[in-house]
């Protein structure tokens, strides 16, 4: 079943001369149990997708579905709503952004089920058992956010987005802020997610991080998908020159990436703007 369906979308912000185009035409969808990497330079309308699929800014133009459910044109009291019932959920790049630093680990947890009406000795249970799905101890409840690594606090974030039960998690760059050692951690539990059929957006600009666990990687240019494919697919037979040129820089993902003069070549040929997609 198809959890998200973004289709033909575009974002604009600013007015008259200052109107900028943030997306143009993207299309991506997203099965349940599916992990979709989406990768992109800095500015390449990646955080704008992941906006308008939160209803945080209004598409000038296409269709998303979230779970059935058109929200296209929903105003903020129908976005509320969508949020309070936990279908979607999100995780930020710096977990201290959605984590309250008055609130204590479990209150955080706590708090969306607790707004949803769930009895508050359920609450508590449940967020015991989330904290061991990210493989934390729960003697951490009663920590405040400070108290905590940074991978801890990324982990407990996750663990805030998995306790209502979504049907769809958008993680904005979530590992890029860890070390190594902690960043393969957090890969590992997004990857066991699959099981439990929960659609994962994970949206970077890290293509090695992405290709470790999607089962299927979009690139963004310029506000526009121009590429989908498996992971494999992507990264050993890019079919778009910037596609190429992301795995030019990430030599790691491949023995024979491209070397400085192709680099060279790519880059010329994306600014004149004959790598872009009519």
């Amino acid at each position: 079943m198809t959890v998200l369906d973004v289709r033909d979308l575009e974002v604009h912000y600013g007015h008259r001369r200052q109107r900028r185009r943030a997306l143009a035409g993207a299309s991506l969808s997203i099965d349940a149990g599916e992990i979709v990497g989406l990768i992109g330079e800095t500015g390449s309308g990646k955080s704008t997708f992941a906006r308008a699929a939160l209803g945080l800014v209004r598409p000038s133009a296409g269709r998303i579905v979230i779970d059935g459910e058109d929200v296209t044109g929903h105003r903020e009291r129908q976005w509320r709503a969508v949020r309070r019932r936990g279908v979607v959920q999100y995780v930020f790049q710096d977990p201290l952004r959605s984590l309250d630093p008055d609130l204590t680990i479990g209150d955080s947890l706590m708090e969306p089920l607790l707004l949803k009406g769930v009895p508050r000795r359920e609450a508590v249970d449940r967020a015991r058992a989330y904290l061991g799905r990210v493989r934390l101890d729960d003697e951490l409840l009663t920590r405040l956010p400070e108290q905590l690594s940074g991978g801890q606090r990324q982990r407990v974030a996750v663990a805030r987005a998995l306790i209502t039960e979504p049907r769809l998690i958008i993680l904005d760059e979530p590992v890029s802020a860890l070390d190594a050692a902690t960043r393969v951690q957090v890969l590992e539990i997004l990857k066991d997610l699959r099981t439990a059929g929960i659609a994962l957006l994970f949206i970077s600009h890290d293509l090695g991080s992405v290709a470790g666990i999607a089962d299927r990687v979009a690139v963004l240019y310029r506000g526009e998908v121009v590429e989908v494919g498996t992971a494999r697919e992507v990264v050993t037979k890019p079919s778009h020159p910037y596609t190429r040129l992301l795995i030019g820089s990430a030599p790691t993902l491949r023995t024979a990436a491209a070397g400085r003069a192709e680099r060279a070549a790519l880059r010329e040929l994306l600014h004149s703007g004959k790598g872009t997609p009519r």
